[in-house]
């Protein structure tokens, strides 16, 4: 299989090292890739047209992970690579990362892939309408609903080390999550079974608390928690408030029951424990860590 990549941070580069050796990936890039990846993926620049094309029609699969532009609005995969799907060439499967924040909030509520899109912010509009965009397009299309992605250098452990970790008081306020590593997995189900299509929501089995996710990674760390402090979404950025101001619990039945995936780390609490126990173990200065994993940050 030669899989086409629009997008290569921190989730294709989960799902780029986990997939089996018979799967060729490119990916478009706008800088190079760091050593480590140069023999394990072909590279196109996202500025070379006619290079774009000629790599999306030897494509068997596409999967966009860019997301929409910050000032137009738009789906940049889609934008760019969808004047060259010619008719009976190119990918015969396309996957789209979105979000479960077009679901809106629903106070705290559970939400399923049936569930209309209420989006409120303009972001998650945006994200709406890349759907809409990559819908119809005469391929089997696989959209990929995600919450908060965590793992390695991109968790609560991090921002607990950091001094950057808040406890905020929040009653009855959930949200999903999901692991890198379960992500990529799930993706990968899908490429393998192509014929499943449609809208997957992959997130862990227990929505919860911010401030249950903090807690934890301060009980592993074995430090003392932040202090609770009341939410005053008017003193946040305006990402901090898109983020609080919705409450959700996203369902995984169908990526589980389409699929056959299920998440490796069901809630927050595997998934911390496996992040720390990866780094191996503590010394007087700090965790040793292995040499940094093959993912990076979006």
């Amino acid at each position: 299989m030669r899989l086409l990549v629009f997008g290569f941070g921190y989730s294709a580069r989960a799902l780029a090292a986990r997939l089996p050796c018979d799967v060729q990936v490119t990916a478009t890039v706008r800088s190079p890739l760091p050593a480590r990846w140069r023999d394990a993926v072909e590279t196109v620049s996202v500025h070379d047209a006619d290079a774009l094309g000629a790599a999306l029609g030897r494509a068997d699969a596409l999967l966009v992970t860019a997301a929409p532009d910050p000032e137009t609005g738009l789906c940049p995969g889609f934008e760019t690579l969808a004047p060259h799907l010619a008719p009976g060439s190119g990918p015969s499967w396309i996957g789209y990362l979105s979000t479960t924040g077009v679901y809106g909030d629903r106070g705290g509520r559970w939400v399923r892939e049936t569930s209309e899109a209420r989006p409120a912010s303009e972001i998650s509009r945006r994200r709406v309408a890349a759907e809409a965009a990559w819908t119809g397009r005469g391929r089997p299309l696989a959209i990929f609903r995600l919450p908060g992605i965590y793992g390695p250098g991109r968790s609560a452990l991090d921002r607990v080390r950091d001094g950057t970790a808040r406890r905020m008081a929040t009653p009855g306020q959930v949200f999903s999550r999901i692991h890198v590593a379960d992500l990529a997995d799930g993706l990968a189900a899908a490429l393998a079974q192509p014929d499943r299509t449609g809208v997957f929501n992959l997130c862990d089995d227990q929505p919860a608390p911010a401030a249950d996710v903090t807690l934890e990674a301060c009980r592993l760390l074995g430090v003392e928690p932040p202090p609770q402090t009341p939410l005053d979404l008017e003193a946040l950025t305006p990402a901090a408030r898109r983020f609080w101001a919705e409450s959700k619990r996203v369902s995984n039945a169908r990526a589980k029951a389409a699929l056959g995936w299920r998440p490796a780390h069901p809630t927050y609490r595997e998934g911390l424990a496996a992040i720390l126990a990866a780094e191996g173990p503590l010394t007087p200065s700090g965790p040793l860590r292995d040499p940094p994993p093959p993912w990076g940050r979006n």
